[in-house]
């Protein structure tokens, strides 16, 4: 786990390695600063001269300058090197986080990824800087005041051979019992931040149904959850000061009684004044330095779960993989489906898709007409590999699509979506992500095409209005028109509308459907839809259901042939005639 997360260092790790040496530097400076104390102490008891006195304070002065200049500049390097890895650290998580499959994403959940992205992270980042600084000054503090305690205190430092076990016990105790509290916290923090994204998300329906109330009361719990295990670790955790204080106490009742008594009975001949001021300050020093490495312990125990997470993330490849020797060119937009079976999950009981055959010439229209859950997008998600097949194989071109570079295939298949996104930045943004060497000519043509420039003409900014985060600015059927507009800006191969005129009347559906036949004859056109009226006119038809083909053909031939297609047709046109009487 520290190996791979040391690899997210990289140009950072200069100051990592500089920062230790500033610090020990800085600790070197501390601890003889009593030494010399201790010496001034004795020479102006045997009644040394102001000269000597002035000698000693500039040395002691110098050595404090030094020990202020190193701390200083170990945590200006310290902060750069846990900074600097906190953002590499990020990008290595989001950049392999791109590469995921649709299964690789459903295994961790966004808000899952989200937390570990932003909690977890900054969290490691805390760790790594109390790691280059404090984790080093603690121990080499400990070390050195261990030493001169014993150099300048001889018997008397036995003390803290007692002391030292009983705090390492303690802290030990400690780390075990809320270890296990912070792993279960981390999986509430990814439940929470699931329930505001999907409250946010679907604002408009919990204040249509008057649910805020509920709403709050859902949070609250969740909060309180997450409130109730942290208390419950930050009580355990706080049994290390109380414990540190009582050591603390325990060693200067000791250092002061059988100090003062050594000095009185032996006159100053085993223990003189300077060596016991030397020994109370390195006593001091000592139990801070204990102190210091508690809060050390605290911040990786809680830090742990978190690089867990995180290494989860940057160990986790995609289950979509480019072939050794993958294929660059793309030939045309047929697409063929031999005997294709697929499920999402490989322990799921049932396949999502059945037994699959179908033969697409490139340039066909091919309308996908099926009830809910008939798995009419599972099947088109296989064209652009967004999932592998369980069994069988999909042709592109004439070739299985696990032959081609994935890049090169996915540029060549377009796809709207019913949900549509649409990213912060302006019209022109969001539509060069179709083609992002597109011309104003070129994305106006587009937006013509797919009956949007009209209301984009109507914006006081036209093709520069800015577009709030998720579209929140412009209306269903406007953002389909702009994400339809965005597909034909790639002049795809293979350009499938996954029920993406849904939002729009029919008529302007129509004339979208006209355009794209104008305009890009060659490709290859899958229109998933509700309403016959968007699929009537296509070269064929899939009747999809359960799962599986239920019929191919024509509109004609569906009518003639196949009663779910022809009952559907019923409904929907008597509905229409209803509507107009």
């Amino acid at each position: 786990m520290v190996k791979k997360l040391a690899q997210s260092i990289r140009e950072y790790k200069k100051t990592s390695i500089v920062t230790p040496i500033l610090v020990s530097l800085e600790v070197v400076m501390e601890c003889i600063i009593p030494f010399i104390i201790a010496e001034l102490v004795n020479k102006i008891k045997d009644g040394c001269e102001m000269k000597t006195i002035i000698n000693y304070g500039l040395v002691l002065v110098l050595m404090a300058c030094l020990s202020l200049l190193f701390g200083s500049w170990a945590g200006v390097t310290c902060s750069t090197a846990a900074c600097g890895f906190a953002k590499n650290l990020r990008r290595d998580m989001f950049c392999n986080i791109q590469k995921f499959s649709f299964e690789n994403i459903d295994k961790f959940s966004t808000s899952s990824l989200v937390t570990r992205l932003t909690t977890d992270v900054t969290n490691v980042q805390m760790s790594y800087m109390m790691i280059i600084r404090t984790a080093i000054r603690s121990p080499l503090m400990l070390i050195f005041a261990f030493v001169m305690a014993f150099v300048m205190g001889g018997r008397m430092a036995v003390i803290f051979i007692f002391v030292v076990p009983v705090l390492g016990i303690g802290l030990a105790l400690v780390i075990k019992n809320t270890m296990p509290l912070f792993k279960r916290v981390f999986r509430k923090y990814d439940a929470l931040n699931s329930s505001i994204q999907e409250n946010v998300k679907g604002m408009r329906v919990v204040k249509s149904y008057v649910r805020e109330e509920f709403e709050k009361q859902k949070f609250g719990a969740a909060s309180e959850d997450i409130r109730r295990d942290f208390t419950k670790a930050e009580r355990i955790l706080a049994i290390n000061n109380p414990l540190m204080q009582f050591c603390l106490y325990v060693v200067m009742i000791f250092v002061l009684s059988y100090g003062s008594y050594t000095i009185i009975t032996t006159h100053g001949l085993d223990l003189d004044v300077g060596q016991f001021s030397a020994l109370l300050t390195y006593s001091f020093m000592i139990l801070m330095s204990l102190m210091m490495l508690s809060m050390i312990f605290v911040m990786i125990t809680i830090s742990l779960e978190s690089c867990k997470r995180i290494v989860e993330v940057l160990d986790e490849e995609s289950l979509l993989t480019n072939p050794e020797s993958p294929v660059f060119e793309v030939k045309d937009g047929s697409v063929d489906f031999d005997n294709v079976s697929f499920k999402y999950h490989k322990d799921a009981e049932r396949m999502t898709l059945s037994d699959i055959n179908l033969h697409v010439k490139s340039g066909q229209t091919v309308g996908i007409i099926g009830g809910t859950g008939s798995s009419k997008s599972s099947l088109v998600q296989l064209i652009s590999r967004l999932y592998d097949v369980t069994e069988g194989t999909v042709r592109v071109g004439g070739l299985d699509v696990k032959e081609y570079d994935l890049d090169t295939l996915r540029n060549q298949v377009a796809v709207v979506l019913q949900k549509n996104i649409l990213f912060s930045g302006t019209i022109k943004d969001n539509l060069r992500w179709g083609n992002k060497e597109a011309t104003d000519e070129e994305m106006i043509e587009a937006c013509k095409l797919a009956e949007a420039d009209e209301f984009i003409s109507r914006f006081p900014d036209g093709y520069d209005t800015y577009i709030e985060q998720g579209g929140a600015n412009v209306s269903g059927g406007q953002k389909q028109r702009l994400c339809i507009a965005r597909a034909l800006l790639k002049k795809p191969k293979i350009l499938i509308m996954d029920d993406s005129t849904s939002a729009v009347d029919t008529k302007t559906d129509a004339l979208i459907r006209k355009a794209m036949k104008e305009y890009i004859p060659e490709t290859t056109k899958f229109i998933i839809a509700q309403r016959i009226s968007s699929v009537q006119d296509a070269d064929m038809i899939i009747v999809m259901a359960g799962g599986m083909i239920n019929a191919v053909g024509t509109h004609d031939e569906l009518l003639k042939s196949n009663e779910v297609y022809k009952d559907l047709y019923t409904l929907q046109n008597k509905a229409g005639d209803d509507d107009e009487q």
